[in-house]
């Protein structure tokens, strides 16, 4: 329900960063709560992967920044940061 809130209140939002899987895909099962049915296949996790919802924003994946991502290379500083960039694209 906290995500829930959050989201009611974040009326100004036009891009979500989902950081990991479990983001990601928490995000998506909030959605029928907040009114918006994904169509079939949902979509499906990526880094710096970005998808167009229903209800007109834009869902972004990244890897999430844990120590056994970074520190393993996983996920490095410049995939990161291209995240953002991705982000700030989306919104131009």
């Amino acid at each position: 329900t906290y995500l829930l809130q959050e989201l009611e209140l974040l009326t100004n939002v036009q891009v979500i960063i989902a950081l990991g899987k479990i983001g990601f895909d928490t995000y998506l099962r909030a959605l029928p709560a907040m009114n918006v049915q994904l169509s079939s296949p949902k979509p499906s996790f990526g880094h710096n992967k970005s998808f167009t919802l229903p209800n007109g924003k834009l869902l972004l994946g990244s890897y999430h920044p844990s120590q056994q991502n970074t520190q393993t290379g996983r996920l490095t500083e410049e995939m990161f940061d291209n995240v953002f960039s991705t982000a700030i694209n989306l919104l131009e």
